[in-house]
């Protein structure tokens, strides 16, 4: 029985296994089938995006070459140093941080500087209990004989950039460093950058931040390998390299000149910090980075909060395209400096395309139904090594150099780094259409609740934003990519169903994520009713 059931058993797979093989290979109807207008309306623009996305892609390649091409350029010890130490100005700008401030000013008090030559300022924009709670640690750190000052407005004009430009009117020091609330600056921070400013030419020290809870969820893992990209690849190549990059904003320390030359803090972009950057930078003004100093942070711990702070960098970012571009054209700085200008402020132009390319996703399977194999490799695939692979091989890359024994466990996180980059889309895509338009909105903060490495429970923590229809919207197109996978199979399409999957997946966590948060809020929020209605009776 087994001997009769063996051939057919083996003619059936191999019936399959050549219905594949057809399938892939198969180019019957490569001279017979003819593209017609609709069909290349459809095509143009779907490849027209991939090779722009392909730019992108390719600069990412670009980065890593200059990375190792400069690295015997990187920041060494100050070459000149101060006689006699500068004033130094410490500026914490916080609003409603109600969970971290006490961390923030106990760490910022920590800072090894002569007393008499430190000042820190609290500037407090907060509307909630923060405000008597901030005010009543600065009094008790006062008493202590910290040289600590709080700051309160009554309004947020400019947001941080308004707040940063009200203190600097009382600031005693020639240099001011900033610290964001969820940061913890280390003890040696003032004394590892202050004598990098003994050069006149200096304007701004930036360090390298590091994560409080990296190892909290598989989300924050990913959140910290994005920005490892950022400050190992990016800054260390541009900083080696001589181009223009940016304060990030905080943990940083800069020169007051330089701030009061490059025109001051100004608010008409929700990032302050890259638009002070390249205005000073294009007055002359050279800024320094200082990898090796890393200044602890806190990452966000839900999906949604990670989405509003990326959401702001993506629509600050690209005001400042709009903004600076035209005077950087406009400069006599050298071309290459130029392009990776461009090519730094405008990046976040991809999630529009990338919506796009996704709505053409499918209708260009269909139209290209007689796509044989050789089309794949000689037209799909150097497309996708630079749109795509760029992007594993740019993250990859930063982990080996910043962690040379652990960096292996990055290539298991690349599919959820691949698919939180999915997760952004939709809400970047309205960020940077927002900022094309001119469409003003106000600064949104990223809630930080002190978190460690150890999971707690958010639904007692306030600051939660709702998401609205977002994650709605995200799970839509999530099914949208879900009837594309049925459709490849159905075609046997199998090169495009990786892809296809990373799509599902990334709008799927974004969507079930937040609904899910916002769930056990609202079990949370009932539950308390019912307990408050329990003790009113």
């Amino acid at each position: 029985m087994v001997a009769t059931l063996f051939p057919i058993a083996f003619l059936a797979a191999n019936s399959a296994a050549s219905r594949m093989v057809r399938g892939l290979f198969d180019d019957t109807f490569s001279g017979v089938h003819q593209l017609s207008w609709f069909d290349w309306a459809i095509l143009i623009p779907y490849f027209g995006i991939l090779i722009l996305l392909s730019v992108y892609g390719v600069h990412r390649y670009d980065i890593i070459r200059r990375y190792f091409r400069h690295r015997k350029k990187a920041t060494g010890e100050p070459v000149h140093r101060f006689a006699e130490l500068p004033r130094v100005t410490i500026q914490l700008p916080i609003y409603n941080e109600r969970y971290v401030i006490e961390r923030l000013i106990d760490e910022v008090t920590r800072i090894e500087y002569p007393r008499e030559l430190l000042q820190i300022q609290v500037l407090d924009d907060s509307t909630d209990d923060t405000a008597p709670f901030a005010e009543a640690l600065v009094e008790r750190y006062r008493a202590l004989g910290f040289p600590i000052e709080y700051h309160h407005r009554q309004n947020r004009e400019g947001y941080k950039a308004g707040a940063l430009t009200a203190g600097l009117k009382t600031a005693t020091g020639e240099f001011v460093a900033i610290f964001d609330a969820d940061f913890t600056p280390p003890a040696d921070f003032l004394t590892r950058t202050i004598q990098y400013f003994a050069d006149p030419t200096v304007g701004v020290v930036q360090t390298r931040w590091s994560y409080l809870n990296r190892d909290y969820s598989f989300l924050t893992e990913v959140e910290a390998m994005l920005l490892d990209g950022h400050f190992i690849l990016e800054h260390g190549a541009r900083s080696r390299a001589g181009y223009f990059f940016n304060f990030n904003g905080t943990a940083g320390i800069l020169r007051r000149k330089m701030i009061e030359d490059a025109g001051g803090w100004q608010h008409d972009t929700l990032t302050e910090d890259t638009d002070l950057s390249y205005r000073a930078q294009l007055k002359g003004w050279r800024f320094v980075y200082i990898p090796g100093l890393e200044c602890p942070s806190e990452l966000p711990v839900e999906m949604h909060g990670f989405q509003v702070q990326q959401s702001r960098w993506a629509k600050g970012l690209t005001q400042c395209a709009r903004k600076l571009l035209p005077a950087i054209f406009r400069s006599n700085v050298p071309r290459r400096v130029k392009a990776e200008a461009f090519l730094h402020l405008t990046p976040n132009i991809s999630y529009p395309l990338m919506i796009v390319v996704s709505a053409l996703m499918l209708p260009v399977m269909i139209v290209r139904f007689y796509m044989g194999v050789w089309q794949m490799v000689f037209i799909d695939l150097p497309l996708i090594m630079a749109a795509f692979w760029s992007i594993s091989a740019f993250y990859v890359v930063a982990q080996r150099e910043l962690y040379p024994k652990h960096w292996k466990r990055s290539i298991l996180l690349l599919p959820l780094l691949m698919a939180i980059g999915v997760a952004l889309t939709v809400v970047n895509t309205r960020a940077v259409l927002e900022a094309l338009f001119g469409i003003r909105t106000a600064f949104v903060r990223t809630p930080k609740y002190a978190v460690g490495d150890r999971p707690m429970n958010l639904e007692n923590k306030k600051y939660r934003r709702k998401s609205g229809l977002l994650p709605y919207i995200e799970l839509a197109i999530g099914t949208y990519f879900v009837a594309m996978i049925f459709f490849a199979i159905d075609t046997y399409n199998f090169f495009s169903i990786p892809f296809l999957i990373l799509f599902v997946a990334g709008y799927y966590w974004a969507g079930l994520g937040t609904l899910y948060q916002e769930y056990q809020d609202r079990l949370q929020w009932l539950k308390q009713r019912s307990l408050e209605l329990k003790t009113a009776r």
